[in-house]
C-alpha cells in the first residue's frame, strides 16, 4: 500500500551558499579569509542575529571584528556568497555595545520563515556551529580543553590527539493520514489549541523508519502501514536534522495521546487544516520556518487535488 496521492520525485536542492570546504584547510585560515575584499561577519549574540529595518540579517565588514578589534570573537568560516567570505563571530552581551541594529536582535525560530534563502541558510549554519563550538570546548575522552581547527569545523585535543567534529542528531517528523484526514498532536508544553506533526529522535541502533513507527505508536497509539520520505531540515534546537515523512495508518480509531508528552491527538478534515493554515479559528499550526508546516501543506495539497 502506498501513501495516497501522486508520488513525488525529490529534486536535489541547490544551496544558496557555497560552503567552500577547501578554504577551511588554509593555514591561519580565519585571518586570511577575514582579510579578503568583501569579507563579512555574521554576529551571534546568545543565539540571536542582528536585523535591519526590512528584517534582513545585518552582515558587518570583517574589518570591524578582525585583527585590530576582537579577534577572538571570530570563530568559524561559514562559506561564500557573491560578495565574498562570510565568517561567524560570537559575542557576549558586553561585546560591541555599539552594535544596535535597526531591526533588533532575533532568534531563528522567530524570523526564519521571513528571511531570504541565503540569510536563512547562513543563520541555520551559524547557529548550529556556534552551539557546538561553545558546548564542546573540552575533549570528552580526557577532559582537556581542545583547540579549534579547520576554520571552526573541528576540535583537536592536544593531550590525547583525538579529533572532534560538529554533532548532528537525526530526528523524524511525521504527518500521519488515514487517507482523507490528518492526525496531529498537542504537546504538554504548548498552549491550548496548538497542534503539530509528531516528532522524535532516532535512538541508538535504530533506523529512521523504525524510529518513525515506534514514535508514532508511542505518542499517538496508531500503527503505521506505509511511509514516504519527503525531505529534511536542519534545525539547531539544539542540533537536529529533521527527516520529514508522510505516513499512512489503517487503524485510525486507535488514536490516543500518550498522556505525558502528548496531551491530545485529533483527526482534522482538509477544510479544518486549510482554515488553521490561514489563521482562521482557534487551532494554531506550526509557523512557516518549520518543516512541520511544510508537511501539513503538502498533505493538504495532495488530498485537495484528487
Amino acid at each position: 500500500m502506498t501513501v495516497p496521492g501522486l508520488p513525488r520525485v525529490i529534486t536535489p536542492p541547490v544551496s544558496p551558499i557555497d560552503r567552500s570546504a577547501l578554504d577551511r584547510d588554509l593555514s591561519d585560515g580565519l585571518a586570511v579569509l577575514a582579510a579578503e575584499p568583501g569579507a563579512r561577519v555574521l554576529l551571534l549574540r546568545r543565539g540571536r542575529a542582528p536585523l535591519d529595518e526590512s528584517g534582513a540579517i545585518v552582515f558587518v565588514p570583517a574589518s570591524a571584528v578582525a585583527p585590530g578589534a576582537d579577534t577572538e570573537a571570530i570563530v568559524a568560516f561559514l562559506g561564500r556568497d557573491a560578495t565574498g567570505p562570510v565568517l561567524l563571530a560570537l559575542l557576549d552581551e558586553e561585546d560591541h555595545a555599539s552594535v544596535d541594529p535597526a531591526g533588533g536582535w532575533a532568534e531563528l525560530r522567530e524570523v526564519g520563515g521571513a528571511l531570504g534563502l541565503e540569510d536563512a541558510a547562513f543563520f541555520v549554519e551559524a547557529l548550529s556551529l556556534a552551539r557546538w563550538i561553545r558546548d564542546a570546548a573540552f575533549c570528552p575522552a580526557c577532559g582537556t580543553r581542545t583547540e579549534l581547527r579547520n576554520a571552526g569545523w573541528s576540535r583537536h585535543c592536544p593531550s590525547c590527539g583525538r579529533e572532534h567534529f560538529p554533532r548532528t542528531d537525526p530526528a523524524v517528523i511525521v504527518a500521519v493520514t488515514d487517507g482523507t484526514r490528518l492526525l496531529l498532536g498537542s504537546n504538554a508544553a504548548w498552549p491550548e489549541g496548538r497542534y503539530s506533526c509528531f516528532a522524535g529522535f532516532v535512538e541508538a541502533g535504530e533506523s529512521a523508519e523504525e524510529s518513525l513507527v515506534r514514535e508514532i505508536e508511542e505518542e499517538s497509539g496508531v500503527r503505521i502501514t506505509a511511509i514516504e520520505y519527503v525531505g529534511s531540515q536542519a534545525w539547531p534546537y539544539p542540533r537536529s536534522l529533521m527527516l520529514g515523512y508522510l505516513a499512512f495508518t489503517e487503524n485510525s480509531e486507535a488514536a490516543r495521546p500518550d498522556g505525558s508528552e502528548i496531551v491530545d491527538v485529533r483527526w482534522f478534515e482538509p477544510d479544518e487544516v486549510a482554515r488553521a493554515l490561514a489563521g482562521d479559528g482557534d487551532v494554531t499550526l506550526p509557523g512557516p520556518s518549520s518543516i512541520s508546516r511544510g508537511l501539513i501543506e503538502q498533505w493538504l495539497e495532495r488530498v485537495t487535488e484528487r
